[in-house]
């Protein structure tokens, strides 16, 4: 049995309509987690740029993947030996809307890139105006320290679905960047559904969310049992999460919940 933990960060930051300020943050939080061991950071949704309420800036400051935002996180994952995974604000086809990406960055460059699915059409807010819906693929993983890794962002949450095929192409930890809007109940919603996914499939997830005052803040690392073991309040931080692996293997001869299911997800 493995007795080697991963280091999985979590950076809570208030991303501004400035990718060059959002980048100086990114790498203070980054070498700030780098320093306490983590091999892996998760950043917010729409860390390269944000603004609010949403304008025309957005496609003015969206890049394309080999963009200067993307070669700045690839250098500083090879100067910290680290996974990045951080929101993009990524050129869409039509040039007036955006695509909500997040990017998984190593020393070697992109390592996996996931379009958020579901927008946040909902609670007063119209993203899908801005945003161009991603297309639904296989789901979007990596591999480091050992374990497997997958992506979703946000409102994705309010969807099982997208955790479910996460744990069925064997991921052992998902990582959620998001901002996730304050709100009546929000914060609950937020903490529950968290924990809903880690517990349901039996495995680590790590979420990044923006600060109040928009985000609801509470950034953290939950466990297989749905335990948070690691978390941020609402301050501009980074907290790491020293993750056993095997803690994966002990919880599913516990509960077989994935091998006992009876219902596949299929798109719609």
């Amino acid at each position: 049995m493995s007795h080697d933990t991963v280091g999985i960060a979590v950076a809570q930051f208030a991303p501004v309509a400035s990718r060059a300020d959002n980048l100086v943050d990114i790498a203070a939080a980054a070498r700030a987690a780098a320093a306490r061991g983590a091999r892996v950071t998760v950043f917010p949704e729409y860390s390269s740029y944000f603004v609010d309420p949403f304008d025309d800036t957005l496609a003015e400051n969206a890049e394309d993947l080999d963009g200067p935002f993307v070669r700045a996180l690839t250098a500083l994952a090879s100067e910290l030996d680290m996974v990045i995974v951080a929101g993009l604000l990524e050129k869409a086809d039509d040039g007036r809307r955006v695509r909500n990406a997040v990017v998984a960055v190593g020393a070697d460059g992109i390592r996996s890139v996931y379009r958020k699915l579901h927008l946040y059409d909902a609670f007063g807010q119209r993203e899908s105006d801005w945003v161009e819906p991603g297309e639904i693929a296989p789901p979007q993983t990596f591999e480091a320290g050992g374990l497997r890794f997958g992506l979703m962002t946000c409102y994705d949450l309010r969807f099982p679905e997208v955790a479910r095929t996460l744990a069925d192409a064997g991921v052992d930890v998902a990582l959620v960047p998001a901002e996730w809007v304050r709100g009546a109940l929000k914060e609950h919603h937020w903490r529950t559904l968290l924990q809903a996914r880690a517990i349901e499939n039996t495995f680590f997830v790590a979420a990044a969310d923006h600060p109040p005052p928009l985000g609801v803040g509470h950034s953290m690392v939950i466990d297989p049992q749905g335990v948070t073991v690691a978390q941020i309040g609402t301050a501009t931080d980074v907290v790491v999460a020293h993750i056993d692996p095997d803690a994966i293997a002990r919880v599913r001869r516990v509960n077989p919940a994935l091998q006992l299911r009876r219902f596949r997800v299929t798109p719609r």
